[in-house]
């Protein structure tokens, strides 16, 4: 039988094997294990198995899965991947550790005015539609400048980079111009910042490749859930 342990150890070694083709240390790369799957006491196990980060796309599902969490108070980090709608933007400040949505100047201010009122730095990404599907969200790559202009300088938000969804394709090889053009973005309009280093990019499908291209952040459910 094949334990979460097992499966846990499996991607942890093909990120390692997709970092090392790169030229890449694994240690960059940080694997965030989607759980909207996932009920508390997996989450709770996968934490014993040494995962220490976690990602939900909705704020409900994370609220009743982590507040409070299944482990130690502080001792893992939780993600917000999905779309975020600005009325549940102060509960996601209050639980998340990073939000990787930021898909308007509206939400960016919503988000700085209630991490203030809580008195924390949230760290933030902006999505960007690379692909242009529309059933996607996120920014189009031609309004990343204008976007970044007006929201960087916002206090209580840490932006820490980009964030993007890939198509799905049977053959994760395709993908790599999405991801080449997420990393490209972040190189391109870097607006100076110490943090601006993070590429959120790549799921059970495609990690691989998103690794090759430069992601810094994998957000992986179902090669670890399932």
């Amino acid at each position: 039988m094949i334990t979460l342990a097992d499966k846990l150890a499996e991607v942890n070694y093909r990120i390692a094997q997709a970092a090392r083709r790169a030229g890449r240390d694994k240690g960059t790369v940080t694997l965030i294990g989607v759980t909207k799957t996932a009920g508390r006491e997996a989450v709770a196990e996968a934490f014993r198995d040494g995962l220490r980060d976690f990602g939900e796309n909705r704020v409900p599902d994370a609220e009743a899965k982590f507040n409070p969490p299944p482990y130690p108070e502080k001792a893992a980090r939780l993600h917000l991947i999905g779309h975020l709608q600005t009325n549940k933007a102060k509960r996601a400040v209050a639980l998340a550790d990073l939000v990787h949505s930021v898909d308007s100047v509206r939400l960016a201010r919503v988000l700085s005015r209630h991490a203030a009122e809580l008195g924390k730095t949230l760290p933030v990404l902006l999505e960007i539609n690379v692909a242009g599907e529309e059933s996607k969200h996120g920014l189009s790559p031609a309004e990343l400048p204008a976007i970044l202009e007006e929201v960087v300088g916002l206090a209580n938000l840490e932006w820490r980079g980009l964030m993007t969804v890939a198509p799905f394709f049977e053959d994760p090889a395709r993908t790599r111009p999405v991801f080449a053009g997420l990393r490209e973005l972040l190189e391109r309009h870097n607006p100076g910042l110490p943090s601006w280093r993070d590429l959120s990019m790549g799921m059970t499908n495609d990690f691989e490749v998103a690794i090759e291209e430069g992601a810094t952040l994998v957000r992986v459910g179902r090669a670890i859930f399932s």
